[in-house]
């Protein structure tokens, strides 16, 4: 348990404890104008993404249905085609060429396609439209072949690398389609055209645009009605926050009042009274030891001895219950208190707070803090012989380090001491995160434990 420390404000402070009070404000949640605004800049997000990603898939789309229609094209093109050829097309005889050409220009080249290719088996071309092509041997493509071999039709978007569309490149993204034919002599060649992709896929953007305001103007107005109710819940997120913050801090308040009117009842009561009743035993020790009876007088002086010892333990605990007001009784004297009772069990504990070290009310707080549980450590797991407090300054930055000579432990021992509920350390690591600054705790078997505290100006 890390009991509260550090500069004590009146009562009706929200916190009296600086150190806590600063961690919390630290944590304080973000303005409710702030929270809707990224709200509304994550909607606008999800509708950028919502966008873009219904364009790609609309575009996908449409570049599906472009190439199921010039795959039927390509096939009632063919069926044009092959009424026309004769098999002097195979032999490049000027004349098929020329009726082919024919063909080609005035009933293909009128629409949509910008380049037919006819290819024979072995990878020639039999015939095209740029004269330069004819003849020219590439070998067939994979697809190609199976049209060849099985019939039927296909469509692809170009690959513009391939050789045989080296003069395609000026004219964009092409959508090619082939499907076989054939002569009058049997023999089948693969008729093969080309269109634009983007006269292909202009119906699906077409109809991207006339989607897209009514799409968009209604998540605009989803957006715009969302914002008030975000509005309307982050007040109300805000005002459950602040109940209960109002509620801690009422909380924490009542629970300070308590310790010190408890701390105040035993001081001024219980502890009087037990340092009273060992006063008073020391004439009757004496008189008994006087008369000689000295058994008597060693169970009156055993007897003042252990009300002392309880004493000295019941102001310890009164040091924990309601701890020192740094600023009035200072860092050294608090750490002083700290380690007296260890210093009467025999050990050799010192103090040491440099001139220098100017520390503010928070990082005494969170000094206190620190040491406090460090020195409970010592006294309940160490069975140490020597102990140091030092505190120090390093620039603006407090600085504290604990250092005794006692059993040390492992990492694994201290991992299984927080599984059984002591957590006092690792509470302390998160109260010194909060507040910015820095916590190594250096232990092994046998070598002690050293405690180092770097904690930057509140």
């Amino acid at each position: 348990m890390i009991g509260g420390v550090g500069t004590l404000p009146p009562v009706t402070d929200p916190d009296p404890d600086p150190v806590r009070a600063r961690a919390r404000r630290r944590m304080k949640p973000v303005s409710v104008g702030w929270a809707v605004a990224r709200f509304a800049i994550a909607s606008l997000a999800a509708i950028a993404v919502v966008v873009v990603g219904g364009y790609f898939a609309l575009r996908s789309v449409a570049v599906s249905e472009a190439q199921g229609d010039t795959r039927l094209r390509v096939q009632e093109l063919g069926q044009l085609v092959e009424s026309s050829l004769d098999d002097g097309i195979l032999r490049a005889d000027p004349e098929s060429l020329a009726a082919l050409d024919e063909v080609v220009v005035t009933r293909i080249l009128t629409g949509s396609v910008v380049r037919v290719k006819l290819w024979s088996d072995d990878g020639r071309i039999l015939y095209s439209d740029e004269p330069a092509l004819i003849g020219r041997r590439f070998g067939l493509s994979e697809d190609q072949q199976v049209i060849l071999r099985e019939g039927g039709a296909n469509a692809e978007l170009t690959d513009l690398s391939r050789p045989e569309n080296v003069l395609d490149r000026g004219q964009g993204d092409l959508l090619e389609a082939h499907t076989v034919i054939r002569t009058p002599s049997g023999r089948r060649v693969i008729f093969e055209i080309y269109e634009p992709l983007e006269s292909a896929t202009s119906s699906g953007e077409d109809l991207l645009r006339a989607l897209a305001p009514p799409i968009l103007g209604g998540l605009a107005v989803i957006l715009l009605a969302l914002v008030p109710l975000a509005w309307s819940m982050a007040r109300s997120l805000r005002r459950g926050y602040e109940e209960r913050e109002t509620l801690l801090a009422n909380a924490v308040a009542a629970s300070d009042r308590e310790r010190r009117r408890i701390a105040s009842h035993l001081h001024d009561g219980t502890v009087q009274e037990i340092a009273g009743v060992a006063f008073g035993l020391a004439p009757l020790a004496d008189r008994a030891a006087a008369r000689g009876a000295e058994e008597e007088a060693a169970i009156l002086r055993s007897a003042m001895e252990r009300l002392r010892h309880s004493v000295r333990d019941l102001r310890t605990l009164l040091v924990e219950l309601s701890p020192p007001h740094l600023e009035a009784a200072g860092l050294r004297a608090a750490l002083d208190d700290l380690v007296s009772p260890l210093q009467e069990d025999g050990v050799q504990a010192t103090v040491e707070v440099r001139d220098g070290a100017r520390l503010g009310p928070d990082q005494q707080a969170l000094v206190y803090r620190v040491a406090q549980e460090a020195v409970r450590n010592v006294a309940a797991h160490s069975g140490a012989r020597h102990l140091t407090v030092a505190v120090g300054a390093d620039g603006e930055n407090a600085r504290l380090v604990v250092a005794d000579d006692g059993r040390g432990f492992a990492p694994a021992a201290r991992a299984r001491r927080g599984e059984e509920g002591h957590v006092g350390l690792t509470l302390l690591e998160e109260l010194v995160a909060q507040a910015g600054g820095r916590l190594d705790i250096r232990s092994a078997p046998g070598e002690g434990t050293r405690v180092e505290l770097e904690v930057p100006p509140g």
